[in-house]
């Protein structure tokens, strides 16, 4: 018990001092206007979005913005009124276009962004979904980030609804999860391999998604963002924090519906792989389970040891819930909200081996790549 006490502890000192620090709250944009700003062409794929387009398309259309923005609204076989709504907000900014069936081997979003994309011709193209509202600041504050850097792509993380219950428990610890996968500090380091991006918000430089062959490079991948990241960073630099100034409509209002969210992708994430699931399974074990447990039932130094580790986690996600505004003692549920991700991968690897795939918007997809 002392070994797996020692193993605990060092597992978090690692985390904690040297992985990347994925804990912490930052980088977040400041609002800033480019010196000289250029085109930008705004792509939207919409497919059953009739609740939240129309504010999403109207915080588009009054950005504060010096340079010329135009907006490609493609309605993905919507079966509501999504493009009923787009079309009523008249505006020559606003083209809604008809999405195309999708060609065997495209995930159905990535087919809907390449279509809007053969639309644009402006030297930055901002890919946003449906469900983002913006603030009137954010498309200048993207675009003076990308100019002062010499970025080719440049993400956000949008404040995500924290409004049920659910959403409260379990949507911090996504953001919270999503960052230990993808450290920021390691993505901004153009030094470092690692590649992320928050498919929310990605400005891209035309030059850089000419480079990597356009959207098609990443056409059936259903984890799009990091992706996309990974292919324009191999030859590029990119950007990714978080930001104050666009934030997520999209209500998860259960339990259920972000567990449905989790496994659309999870076993996505190990590459369907069971060694990499077992991987996961003891490696999330020893981080989130083992200090607890050890905390509760240990004996002498393996419980001292396991209370470092358990206050180690603890602290390292109070930052994540500050930027959420939830009181710091959910951090106290931090095992508990693991082990809902935890069987949320488990229950996406189960559908997969039993041959339901991925299922998104009334799509299935089977044997499908990240």
């Amino acid at each position: 018990m002392t070994a797996l006490a020692v193993l605990a502890l060092l597992a978090w000192a690692y985390l904690l001092a040297l992985h990347g620090p994925f804990w912490q709250a930052g980088p977040v944009l400041a609002p800033a206007r480019p010196a000289s700003p250029p085109d930008v062409d705004i792509v939207i794929p919409a497919r059953d979005e009739a609740e939240g387009i129309g504010d999403a398309l109207r915080s588009l259309l009054a950005q504060d913005y010096a340079g010329r923005l135009r907006i490609f609204l493609v309605d993905d076989g919507s079966t509501d009124n999504t493009g009923a709504v787009a079309r009523g907000l008249v505006d020559p900014r606003l083209t809604v276009l008809e999405g195309k069936p999708r060609p065997p081997g495209w995930s159905g979003k990535l087919w809907a962004v390449s279509q809007g994309v053969a639309h644009t011709t402006a030297g930055l193209v901002l890919l946003t979904d449906a469900d983002i509202v913006h603030e009137p600041a954010h498309v200048a504050t993207l675009v003076a980030k990308a100019e002062r850097d010499g970025l080719d792509l440049v993400s956000e993380m949008v404040e995500l609804r924290c409004a049920s219950w659910a959403e409260r428990a379990l949507v911090p610890a996504f953001v919270f999860f999503f960052q230990l996968l993808y450290p920021f500090a390691w993505v901004n380091d153009p030094m470092r391999g690692t590649a992320a991006a928050a498919g929310g918000t990605i400005l891209l430089r035309r030059r850089a998604l000419d480079r990597i062959g356009g959207i098609a490079a990443v056409r059936g991948a259903l984890i799009d963002d990091v992706a996309l990241a990974a292919a324009v960073k191999r030859g590029g630099r990119i950007w990714l924090g978080h930001s104050r100034l666009a934030r997520s409509v999209r209500p998860y209002p259960g339990a259920a519906d972000i567990w449905r969210m989790v496994a659309r992708t999870a076993y996505v994430q190990l590459r369907f792989s069971p060694l990499i699931l077992l991987g996961t399974v003891l490696g999330l074990a020893l981080i989130w389970l083992a200090p607890l447990l050890l905390t509760l039932f240990g004996q002498g130094t393996a419980r001292v040891l396991g209370a470092l580790a358990w206050a180690g986690s603890m602290a390292s996600f109070v930052p994540t819930l500050r930027r959420f505004r939830q009181s710091p003692l959910w951090a106290l549920a931090l095992p508990a909200i693991a082990c809902f991700y935890l069987a949320a991968t488990i229950g996406s690897a189960i559908d997969h081996h039993r041959g339901r795939g991925v299922v998104w918007k009334r799509r299935a997809y089977q044997g499908v790549g990240v």
